[in-house]
């Protein structure tokens, strides 16, 4: 009986090991399906110079020295490199009041280094005298709150295959650091710390920093990196932080409008054509106002509708036409729509010298009612689709009324028989249906010029409402509609009314200074999502870095551009871009002189 007690409990020892056991490997089994242990590398090796993560090699660097001065964006180069590599800053605020006791302190003995060396007769030291200027200035700046003092530090990762791999990618990044003066250096024997702190955990371990003001932390703001390629849109260019390519639509934006500015001869011209040929590629259609006979080759290549306008030829526009729309809403308000920019074309028209005054407003208004009147058209839209008047019918109506009719009548009759007659004083005989329009006013006098643009912009607009499709809207020169405050108030009617009819607007013009003086000049650009800004003259660039708030860096580099560089700004974001061409694309858009006379 002993026997068997004793066999009986050796039995249950090994059940209880054979348990233990089973409890075990389940505790194993279940541990490595953690998430931890799923992403985590399948081994490390820490070594003095680099670290390796399973097949991977990495090195930290950590910057110790900066330059005296640093600019904004100096960071992006590093942020926009082709590598793998990690990044990471610390910033620690340090109380003023420590700071304001220190700076004193050392103020105190530069000075006193610097009387010594003039007891002593030794040759003045600007390096000391710029030390002691920088640190009186920022004393001044903390005392009255405008500055705040930090440490800093910065470290980055690199990765590589291979060591000569690593190598490599460290010696790119140190040349990039100190094209700028910023030095760097490898954490030699602190690999690990250098991981870890450069690891998503907010842990420096490393525990190198810098003192540094609000300014120079502020150029440091690591989200430059502004890259503009979507998966749908047009090529723009190349993106010069990163040599990425701009692939941008710009009906993704909040508007799809567009402002270009210039100097002659900078590539706004080319730059224009090239997205509206691209356009035409995506389904676009393209309108086109030109003053300058630039646009024809193009519109001849892809089949377009050339409407050439002056005194001398078959095409006429009657600026009385209603539009075709057929929304309901717009319906009941397209005949005072067109009263309103018909007061506004009436005015550039006869406003020559002191303008209308308030009772020849009111004259004009009654008589363009009347005229539409007698015409059969009233505000009930079912009226809408009889024959329009034309202004013959208006300078009939006015020299027959009482009042200051009679007046205005002769100042229109150089319209309507004088010397401007025939082209917009009958009814319209074009009727364009092309996937590309272009309506040049170059042979028109410079007189009847802003007029022919208002109206022909009226007719455009009209198109537009009758049926909504993806169209552009071009408008070269248009520092000649800006001269005058009617028609800048009608283009900035265009801009901000264009996205409800899905139009872009793009606004073009050479001439900054009339543009952007004018009240509605700056509020298309308030309006436009979109800005290219390409090379400008000097006056131009002080004033278009007031309006687009640009850096020290971009208004050097704005007058120094060559051709076809600029800045392209997409909503919130903005790139250094070089505008590129297929050989193809270049023979039809090139304005080049050298390049058209050739054959």
């Amino acid at each position: 009986m002993a026997k068997a007690k004793q066999l009986s409990a050796a039995d249950i020892a090994a059940q209880a090991q054979l348990q233990e056991e089973v409890e075990i490997q389940k505790a194993f089994e279940t541990g490595i399906t953690t998430l931890r242990d799923l992403i985590s590398p399948s081994s490390i090796e820490i070594h003095s110079d680099y670290f390796r993560l399973g097949t991977k090699y990495g090195r930290t660097l950590y910057v110790y020295g900066y330059p005296r001065m640093l600019y904004t964006g100096w960071l992006s180069s590093i942020i926009n490199i082709d590598e793998v590599i990690d990044v990471s800053m610390y910033i620690y605020p340090v109380d003023t009041s420590v700071v304001m006791k220190n700076l004193t302190k050392k103020v105190t003995q530069l000075e006193a280094s610097m009387n010594i060396n003039n007891e002593k007769g030794k040759v003045r030291d600007p390096e000391l005298e710029a030390a002691i200027t920088d640190a009186e200035d920022l004393r001044d700046q903390l005392q009255i709150g405008a500055e705040k003092f930090f440490r800093y530090g910065l470290y980055v990762t690199i990765y590589a295959d291979s060591l000569d791999e690593l190598q490599f990618v460290q010696h790119k990044i140190e040349n990039i650091f100190g094209q700028q003066m910023v030095f760097s250096k490898v954490a030699s024997s602190q690999q690990e710390q250098g991981m870890n702190s450069t690891m998503p955990q907010c842990s420096d371990q490393l525990q190198i920093r810098r003192n540094m003001n609000t300014g120079a932390i502020s150029t440091s703001f690591p989200f430059t990196s502004a890259d503009l390629t979507q998966e749908k849109g047009i090529l723009y260019g190349i993106n010069m932080h990163n040599n990425g390519l701009v692939i941008f639509d710009r009906f993704t934006l909040e508007n799809a409008n567009m402002v270009v500015f210039a100097k002659s001869g900078a590539g706004k011209s080319f730059t224009v054509k090239l997205e509206a040929l691209r356009s035409m590629m995506v389904g676009t259609e393209i309108l086109i106002i030109d003053p300058e006979n630039e646009y024809q080759k193009l519109c001849d290549a892809v089949g377009g509708a050339y409407v050439r306008l002056s005194l001398n030829s078959d095409v006429r526009i009657n600026p009385f036409d209603l539009p075709k729309v057929v929304d309901s809403e717009d319906a009941n308000d397209a005949l005072r729509a067109n009263l309103v920019t018909l007061h506004g074309l009436f005015r550039l028209m006869l406003g020559s010298g002191a303008g209308l005054s308030p009772t020849e407003e009111a004259d004009l208004d009654q008589a363009l009612i009347d005229t539409y009147a007698r015409a059969g058209i009233t505000n009930d839209p079912l009226t809408h689709t009889a024959t329009p008047p034309t202004i013959m019918n208006l300078f009939d109506t006015l020299l027959h009324m009482g009042g200051s009719g009679p007046s205005l009548a002769q100042r229109l009759r150089k319209y309507t028989t004088g010397s401007f007659a025939g082209i917009f004083s009958q009814q319209s005989n074009i009727d364009i249906n092309n996937q590309m329009a272009v309506f040049n006013i170059r042979d028109l006098e410079d007189e009847l010029r802003p007029v022919a643009m208002y109206i022909v912009l009226s007719h455009i607009w009209n198109i537009v409402r009758a049926q909504q499709k993806r169209r552009l809207l071009l408008v070269d020169e248009a520092w000649q509609l800006m001269k005058y405050e009617d028609s800048a108030n009608f283009l900035f009617s265009l801009a901000k009314r264009a996205r409800k009819y899905y139009l872009g607007l793009t606004t073009i013009s050479q001439d900054v200074e009339d543009f952007m003086s004018s009240k509605m000049g700056r509020a298309i650009v308030a309006n436009s999502s979109m800005q290219l800004l390409l090379k400008q003259s000097a006056s131009a660039v002080d004033v278009l870095s007031d309006v687009f708030k640009l850096t020290a860096e971009e208004r050097k580099r704005l007058s120094n551009f060559p051709v076809g560089q600029g800045l392209f700004f997409a909503g919130q974001n903005h790139v250094h871009i070089q505008i590129v061409a297929s050989d193809t694309e270049e023979s039809l858009i090139t304005t080049n002189p050298t390049e058209t006379t050739k054959k």
